[in-house]
């Protein structure tokens, strides 16, 4: 299986999506397991791309193996808090 196919073969990710991965550096799952859902979602925020919150659940309910919209809202909220104070030392004065 080639690195594009397995990235495809998670939940809530297409061609889309595997392309913006691609990007900045995640080839499989293995590389989205360890930077993780946010830290991936700031990181294409980085790039410039213009991606939604969906983006961050659906990359979370990638390494879950679970659909984006059955992600529990408190993990909903969770994974946002955590992308905000993300964003907020990303630009913060050094």
């Amino acid at each position: 299986m080639n690195k594009d196919s397995e990235l495809l073969q998670l939940k809530n990710l297409g061609v889309a999506s595997v392309n913006i991965l691609n990007a900045i550096g995640i080839q499989n799952r293995e590389d989205l397991a360890q930077i993780g859902s946010v830290a991936a979602f700031l990181k294409i925020k980085a790039r410039g791309i213009k991606v939604s919150k969906v983006m961050l659940y659906a990359l979370e309910g990638a390494l879950l193996d679970i659909h984006w919209k059955d992600l529990e809202p408190g993990l909903k909220q969770q994974l946002l808090d955590q992308a905000a104070a993300g964003e907020s030392a990303q630009t913060a004065p050094l």
